[in-house]
């Protein structure tokens, strides 16, 4: 690692010359993290796979489905080539959340084999021209396949800075893109993010292990220092079973069956209190089916005795 050289415009308490924060931390990750198998590989399209399945899946449930995925298809060409609809369920088999990700996800692919004829955009911005892929993910591909990003800020991120650093803690709107950027050596984006983010996945979770996991940062933490480990509220995922995110996905694993149901028969198929004019019935389904038109994944027709539905 390169130490950053001293400055005069860090924010707050982060030191002038932050190297020996820097150096602690990475040491630390060095010495010991989480193995996932994306962390192993600078191939932007596994990166991106593993970015997007990210997104609402806990790292440890989305190794295995990484795995599958390309095994299935290995290459952002495979992908290119795939049929949209195998991939949507293979996302809705894999309970990977909203299978709009799929689409876009399946629609970059087809842009970096057909738009950049395989050469992959090297920098954030970029990136964000790929179909689905926002601010984050972009500087997050960028970071970890070609060490070409900024301060990867996630919730886990944002926790570690609000209680090592006074500033970010007493703050009524704490900047912490700053803190991040300024702490983070020139050119190391790569091993600078994976180890900030181990950092807080293994040690500043909700309920801190700053001893027993060796916190690198404890001589310099505010957290530590005061015993004050209040931080952000941390989302919670909405519950999945029940939710109109699994019935979404059983209509478009049903869809990518047949060639196309009507709107009554795919009512009863995917739950077993459906009834036309019921609480859960062609109103409710109609409303499923417009959220997935808009998204691109179904295509609605309307006769006149019958709806019927297919993948687009």
């Amino acid at each position: 690692m390169t130490d950053q050289s001293p400055a005069t415009d860090l924010p707050g308490d982060v030191p002038a010359d932050p190297s020996a924060v820097q150096r602690a931390l990475v040491e630390w990750y060095e010495d010991g993290h989480r193995d996932y198998p994306w962390r192993q590989t600078d191939d932007p399209y596994r990166i991106l796979v593993s970015e997007v399945m990210s997104q609402q899946t806990q790292l440890d449930r989305v190794v295995a489905a990484w795995e599958d995925f390309l095994e299935e298809w290995p290459t952002v060409d495979a992908l290119a080539a795939a049929d949209r609809a195998e991939v949507v369920g293979f996302w809705t088999d894999h309970s990977l959340g909203y299978n709009n990700r799929a689409k876009y996800l399946h629609e970059a692919a087809r842009q970096v084999t057909a738009e950049y004829d395989g050469e992959w955009p090297r920098d954030p911005e970029g990136l964000t021209e790929l179909m689905g892929v926002g601010p984050y993910t972009a500087n997050a591909v960028a970071s970890f396949a070609f060490n070409n990003g900024g301060a990867v800020i996630d919730t886990n991120v944002k926790r570690v800075l609000y209680r090592a650093f006074a500033e970010i803690h007493n703050a009524d709107d704490p900047d912490y893109e700053t803190v991040a950027n300024a702490l983070m050596p020139p050119g190391e984006s790569r091993i600078w993010n994976n180890a900030i983010m181990e950092l807080g996945g293994v040690a500043c979770g909700k309920t801190p292990r700053c001893d027993e996991a060796g916190c690198p940062w404890r001589e310099w933490c505010h957290a530590y220092q005061t015993g004050d480990f209040t931080a952000p509220d941390v989302p919670t995922q909405p519950s999945f079973e029940g939710s109109r995110r699994q019935f979404r996905g059983r209509i478009v694993r049903l869809l990518g069956e047949h060639d196309e149901m009507d709107l009554d028969t795919l009512g009863h198929r995917i739950r077993v209190d459906y009834t036309p004019d019921g609480e859960h019935g062609r109103e409710w389904l109609r409303g499923l089916l417009s959220d997935l038109a808009d998204d691109g994944l179904v295509q609605v027709e309307e006769g006149d005795d019958q709806i019927t539905a297919r993948l687009q």
